[in-house]
């Protein structure tokens, strides 16, 4: 089984830092693009930033400024540095990966994380 694994949520003051890391494990033939999304209360989940294999990011622009992807392929992990959090960023956070799994190594799907809270005080 393909799963994907969050740490590094957590409670932090307005201006503080967090470093979110996701690990993918399991049957796992390739993973291509990679990305975390966030989803607050009442909220459709929304893209925070993606990495492609090569290397190539994309950010939401209310977090370009402020957060960074990247990932290590060695390891099947990317990671979200964020800085300057403020109480807006609040939410659950996922890490997702387009991966092509051994069982079916044809295709690719989008395999998502439980999720972990990021709450930003006042």
């Amino acid at each position: 089984q393909v799963q994907l694994l969050e740490s590094g949520g957590g409670l932090v003051p307005a201006g503080g830092s967090l470093r979110l890391s996701c690990a993918a494990s399991g049957s796992i033939f390739s993973i291509n693009a990679m990305g975390w999304y966030c989803q607050a209360p009442g909220k459709q989940r929304e893209l925070v930033a993606t990495i492609t294999k090569d290397g190539t990011t994309d950010y939401a622009d209310s977090v370009k400024a402020r957060f960074s992807i990247s990932r290590d392929n060695a390891k099947n992990t990317v990671a979200l540095q964020m800085n300057s959090l403020k109480p807006e960023d609040t939410a659950v956070y996922y890490c997702a990966a387009d991966i092509q799994p051994w069982s079916s190594v044809r295709y690719v799907k989008t395999y998502w994380g439980q999720g972990t809270q990021v709450t930003v005080s006042s």
